[in-house]
């Protein structure tokens, strides 16, 4: 990293919580790999101090952020312009502050297939699957899904009137049979989740360590694959569940890294070489640094 100097430019993310986040040591080793003088750091913003964090982009002159959890569809409303596809998505993990004009994006669409075919060899067309929650970051998943090709979504969230919610904003010039809403527990829960080729924790149940004990992977296909976009240092409960019982599986470390390298391209309009913050993000967690 170059020294900090009254030229530095500054990004971060904006998240509840975001201690754990791995995005500032991903996001300073491209500013390095580029010699970019930039820093990227994390900030602590609470739901009801978003509009307040917002608006210090522009007095701060801030260039550029991340927003994660619960951020993402909230923080709509509060910029200037807001990309089509994350109009569409409903939800914002980018923004760019272009001189004071704050536009929002979306790269956790992009990202997720893209690691998903990457590294579960995931095909979508004409497949079907499991979505866990009704958020941003599924909003997100089904966009990328439904322009992909899929067979059929299935989305189970504790809250059905959330789930179908979804479904209707995201139906829009889909066929009504490609999105499908339920609860968890329910037997149209259990047989979408039978019937699953991919099943996507989209949730942030298991951020801190927990298990979600309403996915009983008994009831999966042994071709099913995993992928949970919450991430740990030590591997995510559901992916070591997932290994016990002999599925494949991937963490939120592939999206993470696959949304950061579109993020960093926003910012910068330099893309990375192919794989890059993947790489950084295994190297780092091995050795701890």
């Amino acid at each position: 990293m170059l020294p900090l100097t009254g030229k530095t430019s500054v990004y971060g993310i904006f998240g509840d919580p975001v201690a754990h986040s791995l995005s500032p040591v991903m996001q300073n080793a491209a500013f390095a790999h580029y010699r970019i003088d930039a820093v990227y750091v994390p900030f602590h913003v609470h739901a009801g101090n978003l509009d307040e964090a917002v608006s210090s982009l522009r007095a701060l002159n801030i260039n550029g952020i991340n927003v994660t959890i619960p951020h993402k569809e909230a923080i709509l409303p509060l910029l200037d312009e807001v990309d089509p596809d994350a109009t569409r998505i409903g939800a914002v993990n980018t923004v760019v502050n272009r001189n004071g004009h704050l536009v929002g994006y979306n790269t956790d669409s992009s990202g997720f297939l893209r690691s998903a075919r990457g590294e579960l060899g995931f095909k979508p067309e004409d497949q079907h699957a499991l979505l866990l929650g009704a958020g941003g970051a599924c909003r997100a998943a089904v966009y990328a899904l439904l322009a992909a090709g899929i067979g059929q979504v299935t989305i189970a969230n504790r809250n059905l009137d959330r789930a179908c919610k979804l479904v209707a904003a995201m139906s829009v010039n889909q066929k009504s049979h490609k999105l499908v809403p339920v609860t968890y527990g329910t037997p149209a829960f259990l047989q979408a989740l039978s019937r699953a080729d991919l099943i996507v924790n989209t949730t942030s149940v298991g951020l801190r360590g927990e298990k979600l004990k309403f996915l009983p992977l008994e009831n999966i296909k042994g071709s099913a694959l995993i992928y949970d976009m919450v991430y740990s240092e030590a591997g995510t409960a559901l992916t070591k569940a997932a290994a016990t019982h002999g599925l494949a599986s991937v963490d939120g470390l592939s999206l993470l890294a696959a949304q950061g390298e579109d993020a960093f391209y926003l910012w910068t309009n330099e893309r990375l070489p192919s794989g890059f913050m993947r790489r950084f993000l295994t190297d780092y967690q091995s050795t701890g640094k």
